[in-house]
């Protein structure tokens, strides 16, 4: 498996002379990168909406929300530097390939929500500092900015790193400007951090925060960004790295925190407070800004503000949606490929809802984006709790128990939050829906697929381990290995699809048996006439595949080999073995059929079920 982010990995040196400040410094900058993702349009959306409806008394969500994200981010730090792999990576290697599938298409839904909040966040930015560009057109600009991470990745991370800290900084001090301009009461503001939930729509909102602020493809960049620093691979070093990264965790973190607080209490302030508690679309809170606050700073400061967030983030998203495919599918793409795709997944929905629906719609999709983003998140979240929490994997720097427990506390409240959200949403479609074949056989059936891969993921680690422990303590003594002299096959089973595979199957085979070997050519015919009358089919591919079958065989016996042509009838599966068995075959080797994953669980994997019924070797070339 390829290095996580290749092609800056352990490109920055943390050996430098001088104090404890100097190696902070060398650590210090992925967690900035992180942090944008905390304060991206997504999150201006949801705290906007938030304290425009329910004035300060989200703000506890936001402090718990940014108390799992440091948590969290910290377990990914962890992983990254003590195991070498990203969260996308260790997954491929733990989980069975349906799993890991279904995983990387959240993921990728993740990535696709995220970078939707992006898109409209900017193409808004844009409208508001510059009236004449319509937000469609904005959306259509964004696109543009597709190639601005490849010149600055090419520059170096250091370099990509300090952009990201320059926006998040512009951010910072815009909102600190508009706090002061805003004055809001410091005493309410307290008040808002005793937790609570008004009603339904304060659930809605509440979960959106926290999809905005605990994103999941944060804690798959975070644990491939902090390997991009070279530290000696020692104890010592991985304790310092550790140590440095928490730090750095920590003051990024707390700053996305300050933001979006910054961002609620504006809104809870100049709009809850002054009866205004429908501004659900950042350029109605735009144009508001003004007239309430008496001042055209403001709303300049917030357009400007909005850009950064949304070019920040567009970066970092990008970045993540690489880690994802290169860890889970170990499939790299050009970077301006990876880049256009992730951007026109994103640019789509939003061209045609806004085209659509007109730009009053844009609020309520941006919402959406980070509702979607809190439903996936416990997909991310429960196996990076497992990675960190096993021994095997980690080592002496597995978690403590404290944090084991302040992990499975927030994985459940994140879930629960959740299902409660998506049980509510069930409800209201069941009783008012007009289109019950959509709920039936899709929307319910999805649900509960992802009940079952949220089950495994919780559930089966712990089995694993289980076994693990149980395996260990029955092991036998170690005995001699009984060696015998090496002896060739004399009747070896071929199975043949007439593809690629078929020329090194064959080979593979013959350097394994004698001259004198037996060779038997199997081919399965699959159609469904073959299905149904078996032997007795007869139709055109019959014909074909037997005069291909008998091209086999002659090459083969003008070599001197003795050749047995065998056509099957129905599904491999089962008639492979079949037919090994009446052939009396002392080996059976097969090539490989060429799909995996997604086409194995559309057409099955052959070979798995072969194995198993099979009672002699099985060679897979």
């Amino acid at each position: 498996m390829s290095k996580s982010l290749e092609e800056v990995h352990a490109s920055v040196s943390t050996e430098v002379s001088g104090g404890g400040w100097k190696r902070f410094l060398a650590f210090a900058g992925p967690a900035y990168m992180i942090s944008v993702g905390y304060m991206d349009p997504g999150n201006w959306a949801t705290d906007i909406a938030g304290g425009s409806a329910f004035g300060y008394s989200l703000l506890w969500v936001l402090l718990m929300s940014n108390l799992i994200a440091l948590l969290l981010q910290s377990h990914c730090a962890r992983l990254g530097i003590v195991s070498g792999k990203d969260l996308a990576q260790a997954s491929r290697e733990s989980y069975p390939p349906f799993i890991n599938f279904f995983l990387y298409l959240l993921a990728e839904v993740a990535i696709a929500a995220c970078d939707l909040a992006e898109v409209i966040g900017m193409a808004i930015g844009l409208h508001l500092l510059f009236p004449s560009i319509s937000i469609l057109t904005g959306v259509c600009i964004t696109v543009l900015d597709s190639f601005l991470l490849l010149f600055l990745l090419n520059k170096g991370i250091k370099k990509l790193e300090a952009f990201i800290i320059s926006l998040v900084l512009l951010i910072g001090v815009s909102f600190l400007i508009q706090l002061c301009i805003a004055q809001p009461s410091l005493i309410e503001v307290a008040g808002g951090f005793i937790p609570g939930l008004a009603n339904k729509d304060a659930l809605y909102i509440a979960i959106g925060i926290i999809g905005a602020t605990v994103m999941p493809h944060n804690l798959y960049l975070h644990s491939s960004l902090v390997q991009t620093r070279k530290f000696a691979r020692t104890p010592q070093g991985i304790k310092r790295a550790l140590k440095f990264n928490i730090i750095d965790s920590t003051i990024a973190l707390n700053l996305a925190l300050f933001v979006n607080a910054a961002i609620l209490i504006l809104a809870a302030s100049t709009f809850f407070n002054r009866g205004h508690t429908n501004v659900t679309d950042i350029q109605d809170a735009h144009q508001l800004l003004a007239p309430m606050l008496g001042s055209t700073l403001a709303p300049m400061l917030f357009a400007l503000a909005l850009i950064a967030a949304g070019q920040s983030s567009t970066v970092t998203g990008t970045l993540a949606g690489q880690v994802i495919m290169e860890g889970y599918l170990n499939l790299r793409l050009q970077p301006w490929i990876r880049r256009l795709i992730t951007r026109l997944i994103a640019i789509v929905p939003a061209f045609f809802t806004i085209w659509l629906l007109g730009e009053s719609s844009t609020g309520k999709l941006l919402i959406l984006s980070q509702v979607i983003l809190s439903l996936q998140l416990g997909f991310a979240v429960i196996p990076l709790i497992h990675f960190v929490s096993d021994k095997r994997k980690m080592g002496a720097f597995s978690i403590p128990l404290w944090q084991k427990v302040a992990s499975w506390l927030a994985v459940l409240v994140i879930v629960a939050l959740n299902i409660g959200m998506v049980y509510n949403e069930l409800e209201s479609l069941i009783t008012g829906s007009s289109s019950p074949i959509l709920l039936s056989f899709i929307i319910i059936p999805f649900c509960l697929l992802c009940l079952y891969v949220l089950g495994y993921i919780v559930v089966v680690p712990f089995i694993d381990k289980q076994l693990a422990k149980t395996n260990t303590s029955m092991h036998q003594p170690l005995k001699p290995l009984v060696l015998e002299a090496a002896k060739h096959f004399e009747k070896i089973a071929i199975t043949v699809d007439f593809s690629e595979s078929d020329n090194k199957a064959i080979n593979k085979a013959l350097q394994l048996g004698t001259p004198q070997a037996t060779v038997v050519l199997i081919h399965v015919l699959e159609s469904a006439n073959a299905v149904v009358y078996g032997e007795q089919a007869s139709d055109l591919e019959r014909e074909e595949d037997y005069i291909k079958l008998k091209q086999y065989g002659l090459q083969l016996q003008a070599l001197g080999y003795v050749v047995e042509l065998v056509m099957g009838f129905g599904n491999p599966k089962t008639e492979i073995p079949r037919l090994i068995k009446v052939h009396q075959c002392q080996l059976v080797v097969m090539g490989r059929h060429g799909h995996k994953t997604f086409k194995d669980i559309l057409l099955g994997a052959t070979i798995d079920e072969v194995r198993h019924h099979i009672e002699v070797p099985l060679v897979l070339v």
